[in-house]
């Protein structure tokens, strides 16, 4: 099939268009949120750019949306309606009627079961599909008694993304933050470079060996969907400090790691894991088992080839 989706979150796009179709993305001059195409990403050759001034002329089978503006979008580019599939990332802000509730032409897919559950959608039918990434390979050796954390805007998005406990962690284990935008965190924490240094957004190759040479992974987000740093960190074989919220207590089982509402207890786990290595091999062994079980690509594609057949034959009978 020829599915059209667009590049919103590269991690979860990475993932996409490993499967067995052929996946367009627009691609504008000017470039932009709608407009992206594949920017210069090593995906496969199947997810091809494409300009949108072309659609209306190119059999799309499937369309897959990621934000209410490009339901508009992509009708007005195709000229047509399309079977279509709507992928929520997000926990619900604010008030948590979807902007998609009450539809009966497209299924609405949820990455974690969390969202599924807390998002009102009305009469739209709705399914969940879990994440899963390209395996990075089991990578850990923990030789650094450091902790790493991915966070994205920590500064902006703060409690969302629990930047503020990041000191609680500090305390026990030095922390080494990667991510975007990473600029004055630790004026706004007021803590040192010595215990808090900000390492930058890196390739996804170099941020995996570089995160394996951390003892632990800390999980801080209060309200966010499961992240994929998360679970590829588990990939890595790394063992898991997380904050029990949203989708984390499904995601991180007892023998890959701690999983605690009591930032106290969870610290205090990352000075265990901090001090003895061996358990923290054990636990990075136990999460990377789960992580490939539960979390792997070959899972996340044989769903989403299921759903896009689903839908596109539905609409077609209907």
């Amino acid at each position: 099939m020829r599915v059209l989706v667009w590049h919103v979150h590269g991690g979860w796009t990475t993932s996409f268009v490993q499967g067995p179709h052929e996946y367009l993305l627009p691609r504008l001059p000017e470039g932009g949120p709608y407009g992206a195409g594949r920017l210069g990403r090593d995906w496969p050759g199947s997810a091809r750019e494409v300009d949108p001034a072309l659609l209306r002329d190119t059999d799309v089978d499937v369309v897959v949306l990621q934000r209410p503006e490009e339901s508009e979008l992509a009708e007005r580019w195709l000229g047509r309606r399309v079977p279509t599939v709507y992928v929520e990332h997000n926990t619900p802000k604010g008030g948590h009627r979807h902007p998609m509730a009450d539809r009966d032409d497209l299924v609405l897919a949820h990455v974690t079961h969390f969202n599924d559950l807390m998002w009102d959608c009305g009469s739209t039918p709705t399914t969940v599909v879990e994440h899963g990434v390209v395996d990075p390979g089991e990578r850990y050796t923990g030789e650094l008694p450091r902790a790493g954390v991915v966070i994205n805007e920590p500064v902006r998005r703060w409690r969302v993304t629990g930047t503020d406990l990041l000191p609680r962690f500090a305390d026990v284990a030095p922390l080494d933050v990667f991510g975007m935008e990473l600029d004055g965190i630790n004026e706004r924490l007021r803590i040192g470079r010595d215990r808090l240094t900000p390492v930058g957004d890196l390739p996804s190759g170099l941020l995996h060996a570089e995160l394996a040479r951390r003892r632990a992974y800390v999980h801080t987000p209060r309200w966010t969907s499961l992240g994929l740093s998360l679970i590829e960190a588990m990939h890595l074989g790394m063992p898991v400090i997380a904050l029990c919220a949203t989708e984390a207590a499904r995601a991180v089982p007892a023998d890959a790691g701690f999983v605690s509402t009591s930032v106290d207890e969870l610290a205090a786990a990352l000075e265990l894991v901090t001090e003895d290595q061996d358990l923290a091999v054990q636990l990075g062994r136990g999460a990377r088992k789960f992580a490939l079980a539960h979390y792997g690509l070959a899972a996340f594609v044989e769903s989403w080839d299921r759903l896009l057949c689903r839908v596109a034959s539905d609409t077609k009978r209907r």
